[in-house]
């Protein structure tokens, strides 16, 4: 099973999650996983890291793949515990793969992804109408030395909220790109970092002020980059919304 452990923050998991969490005999977790989350795991269930940062990988993809087939074929109950949604840029497919090659069935558990915990941390709508009609999600991660492969024009869009994972390093080469492709200068744009852990930041900054403020970030953490004009839009509270007491 490979569930999405969420943002982090272990209230963000779905019931279903928790639930195979400690049915599990053995978990594998990446190393985003929040420790609030990890300390679901009940005691004397296996914990593997299997982390991967950026530049610190601490497992190949070939070896994960093995060590959850060998799991499985030992009559394991395996969890494979990711952050944010397992489906979103989690590599989830290819572990399914692996596994399916050896007659090993699966199933995804959803988790709610960074983006939707950041803008509703930061009390805003990725969607909003008149506002951006579309939301488009994006990685900017890229093998070292490598140009990021990313239709450009397609993402300034000044009709649209562009979410980017793991952009903080790239944050330099997103502004200019943006910008040269028509996105404005001031447009709106949110980085968070370590969204809904205890050391959660958010800055609200325009794009030509993007790499400046990239550098302020935690180095480290993990950060999402949300871009466009709804960023600055904040939710109008009404009687019929539901608010934390």
């Amino acid at each position: 099973m490979a569930g999405g452990a969420g943002p982090g923050d272990p209230e963000l998991l779905t019931r279903k999650a928790e639930r195979l969490i400690r049915a599990a005999s053995i978990v594998f977790h990446d190393a985003l996983v929040g420790p609030g989350v990890l300390a679901l795991i009940p005691e004397g269930v296996r914990r593997v890291p299997v982390g991967k940062r950026s530049g610190r990988h601490s497992k190949e993809q070939a070896q994960i793949d093995a060590m959850l087939v060998a799991a499985a074929r030992a009559g394991e109950r395996v969890v494979r515990l990711k952050g944010g949604d397992p489906s979103l840029f989690g590599r989830s497919a290819e572990e399914m793969d692996a596994l399916a090659r050896h007659g090993i069935a699966c199933r995804i558990c959803p988790g709610i992804t960074t983006a939707s915990a950041a803008a509703a941390q930061a009390g805003i709508s990725l969607s909003l109408r008149g506002v951006a009609r579309q939301v488009r999600l994006v990685t900017a991660h890229a093998r070292k030395g490598e140009a990021l492969a990313i239709d450009w024009r397609v993402l300034a869009d000044p009709d649209a909220t562009l979410a980017i994972y793991m952009g903080r390093a790239a944050a330099p080469e997103i502004a200019r790109q943006l910008a040269a492709h028509g996105l404005a200068a001031d447009t709106p744009v949110l980085i968070a970092s370590n969204v809904s852990l205890p050391g959660e930041q958010m800055l609200h900054t325009r794009l030509d002020l993007l790499p400046l403020a990239a550098m302020t970030a935690p180095d480290g953490a993990p950060s999402l980059i949300l871009v466009g004009r709804a960023v600055a839009e904040r939710v109008r509270a009404d009687a019929d919304s539901l608010t934390e007491a």
